[in-house]
């Protein structure tokens, strides 16, 4: 495995996104980056044209060009669609390597006291990955007018530890935040719009230090809950405030398999965004939003969250930042030993961490932690017998049925997109086009042994 083989279109589209922010303060518009998409597939401005309903002219004459010379500016070299590769690669190669001195001054215990890797990063943990300046942009984001990002990686890839700290920058920028994870909600309250909304309503209210004037506001007999929760925020805690709120919706897909909410409240929070372009008191409001998988219902696109603001999508640790990681944690691996453990679990955040603590806390070592890898005495046994517990839940047959077909098969399986939603938001298996691999060779060795 090496780096360059490992630069992929994800990669190539969030340098992109960054480069042109970092320096123009702008970001790629939808057209530019499906010009940009195609470009990186080898499609013809022609194909493009038929694929996306345009004029051939337009793309060659207009978008191509403003394109390429967006990303020369951003560059500082000349860009265009036969060489863009080669140089968002380079950028990205620039990026590749953190200043492990400087992270390891941060440790202000030894790694005696190592804390185990659970949960998000804590904010002032040397071990947080940074994912090649992605950071600074959501940084910028969230600091604009009605800004709004959108996180989206499958479990377990560091979406909570984001979050936290975009909501500590914009609290070093003097913004009031509210950090909302819906996975700690009642099912209950999640399945009934009303209560969901008079929810969101409290917790907001509480963290800004407000009375509880619901009440008040809420007017059952006239309003729907969107309208009351849109008037509670509107009148009632935006205006009591005088600096920039931004909200963090954390899990926010443990509300996409219920009907009658997801499509209300989504909507809402869209509607809060489209009128923090208009109005003043909006403008100060600002949205995060993580998310495992994309919503399993259709949405009108005008009433999605989803296709505006900034999109941020988490990628695998590549090889050398597993390397850094592994100099963090004082291990003196070399590249085919990262590229070993890499085989059997990829860039998976959380299984690479956990190695790496469990080898430099003397518990295993690396030749013993493959060789067991899979198995029920290795050091992914609880995390696998967790996946496993919820596959023989009686809501998760099908799932069950669909990923012993998929670690069954050498080549991609094709599975119906329900199956793939879900067990890609679990972290199972990774998508190519339409068709679904294991996530990793761990993965596909014990549920293929146990399933």
């Amino acid at each position: 495995m090496n780096s360059k083989s490992a630069f992929t279109w994800e990669k190539a589209k969030q340098i992109a996104e960054q480069i042109v922010f970092n320096n123009l303060g702008e970001h790629l518009k939808d057209i530019e980056m499906d010009v940009l998409k195609g470009s990186w597939e080898g499609v013809i401005y022609e194909k493009m044209a038929e694929q996306y309903n345009l004029s051939v002219n337009y793309l060659r004459g207009d978008v191509g060009p403003h394109l390429w010379q967006k990303l020369s500016e951003a560059l500082g070299e000349e860009v265009t669609k036969s060489n863009f590769k080669g140089a968002l690669e380079r950028a990205s190669t620039r990026q590749l390597s953190p200043n492990i001195d400087s992270n390891i001054k941060q440790l202000k215990s030894s790694l005696a006291e190592l804390p185990f890797p659970e949960g998000s990063v804590p904010l002032d943990s040397p071990f947080y990955v940074e994912r090649n300046g992605l950071e600074s942009v959501c940084y910028q984001t969230v600091i604009k007018t009605a800004s709004l990002i959108r996180i989206k990686a499958p479990n377990l890839m560091g979406k909570s530890s984001l979050i936290m700290r975009i909501l500590h920058h914009a609290e070093s920028q003097n913004y009031q935040t509210v950090y909302l994870n819906f996975s700690s909600v009642e099912r209950a309250i999640l399945t009934n719009l009303d209560k969901l909304l008079r929810w969101l309503c409290l917790i907001v209210g509480r963290k800004l230090k407000l009375e509880n004037r619901l009440k008040e506001y809420w007017d059952t007999e006239i309003l729907g809950s969107n309208d009351n929760c849109t008037v509670y925020f509107e009148e009632y805690l935006l205006a009591e405030i005088d600096s920039p709120l931004v909200l963090g919706f954390d899990e926010v897909d443990r509300i996409f398999p219920y009907n009658q909410v997801v499509d209300d409240f989504l909507g809402m929070l869209r509607s809060w965004h489209e009128k923090g372009k208009i109005s003043e008191q909006w403008k100060r409001l600002r949205l995060v939003i993580a998310h495992s998988t994309e919503v399993y219902i259709p949405l009108d696109m005008n009433q999605s969250p989803f296709n505006a603001g900034l999109p941020v999508t988490l990628l695998e640790f590549d090889q050398q930042q597993v390397i850094n990681l592994a100099h963090l944690h004082q291990l003196n691996w070399n590249d085919i030993e990262v590229e070993e453990l890499m085989k059997i679990v990829g860039g998976h955040p959380y299984l690479i961490r956990l190695a790496m603590y469990e080898v430099y806390t003397g518990k295993t070592t690396l030749k013993q932690l493959l060789q067991d890898a899979s198995t029920e005495a290795g050091i992914y046994s609880n995390h696998l017998r967790r996946y496993l517990e919820t596959l023989h839940s009686e809501e998760a047959q099908g799932l069950k049925v669909a990923l012993k077909k998929v670690v069954s098969s050498p080549e991609p399986v094709e599975l119906d997109s329900m199956q793939i939603y879900k067990l890609h938001s679990m972290g199972l298996v990774q998508r190519q086009d339409n068709q679904v691999i294991p996530r990793c060779n761990l993965y596909r060795e014990y549920f293929y042994r146990v399933l």
